[in-house]
């Protein structure tokens, strides 16, 4: 039977599936493992994105899970930073990235990138990491350039992400601000190993289960697989999956959610949220006027840079952004909604900004929101 939702309902669930007001999460890989790939591009803002889905978490938690080999970032899927659980790495990368890297073949040509220098490049990055070894993204492009290999107009930027896609690097324990490379081989111990129908299946399920109610359109955007590819993991995903509609479109989540969401105790209306740039609770679809209005959408992205900012959201909503300035020790935290704030907004916002504090270690506070917001 095909259950009909509401907006609201289905703006609910997948708060849920995604570990937004189902903080179940007990350590940050659970939380990572849950949406199986989160964006990561902005590597602070990706560790905030973990923080607020993983329960009691602060930023030295989750940097730990990387120090410990727990989550690692990479390129999985769309050509894109994401962070993953360890072990799900190697699979998605053979089932996601072929495509990917037919399409940068002409970019990689005009690069002149070619078999040889990423072959070249693999077994310098072998030869400086093997044995436990750690570089900076700067200290891996002097290497290149010391073994005779050129890196300038963003050639070391796709040798970095050939290596990555094609299973040689990816970014794993902390240094400085950002991660080392390391080995994938070395420093993932036991990956999983799954044959081409089972990771189908596997994506599907993961992404529904961590971002549904989600509709198939969704999953061909995130993922970047085919249509054909898609209807194989969802038939071999179809035991997990319920079916429902909204507005007459399908969507999909999983039976498991579902039986979550029935049993579990009511959530408060007017919960708000800081979230950060690039979340998967916007960023997780391709269709995402449920939570964003349309001519609020251009707020999110300033001037089409590419730069998503950090999010308010009042019951899953989209209301404003905000963003983040260090002072003396504390972190100041400027809101800008689209619209006048409730008093009741204002205060569960600078709740959430006290949440993003504890987590960062740090005071904050909330500075005033900029003239006619």
């Amino acid at each position: 039977m095909t259950l009909s939702i509401d907006a609201a309902e289905l703006v609910r669930l997948r708060l849920r599936s995604q570990g937004l007001t189902d903080r179940s999460a007990r350590a940050p890989r659970d939380a990572v493992r849950r949406l199986l790939a989160m964006q990561a591009q902005d590597f602070a803002a990706a560790l905030w994105a973990i923080g607020v889905r993983a329960s009691g978490a602060t930023v030295t938690s989750v940097t730990r899970a990387l120090e410990d080999g727990h989550v690692v970032r990479s390129w999985p899927m769309r050509g894109t930073l994401h962070f993953v659980a360890a072990e799900d790495l190697g699979w998605m990368l053979r089932l996601c990235t072929p495509r990917v890297l037919r399409s940068l073949a002409t970019r990689h040509r005009g690069l002149e990138l070619d078999e040889a220098v990423f072959r070249a490049s693999r077994a310098l990055a072998e030869r400086l990491l093997s044995g436990g070894g750690r570089a900076s993204r700067e200290e891996f492009l002097a290497a290149l350039e010391a073994g005779g290999i050129a890196t300038a107009g963003q050639r070391g930027y796709h040798i970095i992400t050939y290596l990555a896609m094609t299973g040689t690097l990816c970014w794993g324990p902390p240094k400085g601000t950002q991660q080392a490379l390391v080995l994938v081989e070395e420093w993932i111990r036991d990956p999983r190993a799954l044959d081409r129908e089972e990771a189908l299946g596997e994506l599907v399920a993961r992404y529904v289960s961590g971002h549904g109610p989600a509709t198939l359109r969704d999953f061909l955007w995130w993922s970047k697989l085919t249509m054909a590819d898609a209807k194989i993991g969802f038939a071999v995903a179809a035991g997990a999956l319920a079916e429902l509609t909204h507005a007459g479109v399908t969507y999909w989540a999983t039976k498991e959610r579902l039986d979550e969401a029935i049993s579990a105790e009511p959530i408060a209306a007017g919960a708000v949220m800081a979230l950060p740039g690039f979340d998967e609770h916007l960023l997780g679809y391709t269709d995402r006027d449920l939570v964003l209005p349309r001519e609020h959408a251009a707020k999110i992205v300033p001037g089409a840079n590419g730069i998503f900012l950090s999010l308010i959201t009042v019951d899953g909503l989209i209301v404003g952004t905000w963003r983040r300035a260090a002072k003396g020790g504390a972190v100041v935290v400027t809101p800008a909604p689209f619209t006048r704030m409730s008093a009741r907004t204002a205060k569960g916002f600078a709740s959430a900004v006290s949440a993003y504090a504890a987590f960062l270690g740090v005071a904050g506070s909330v500075a005033p929101a900029p003239q006619g917001a």
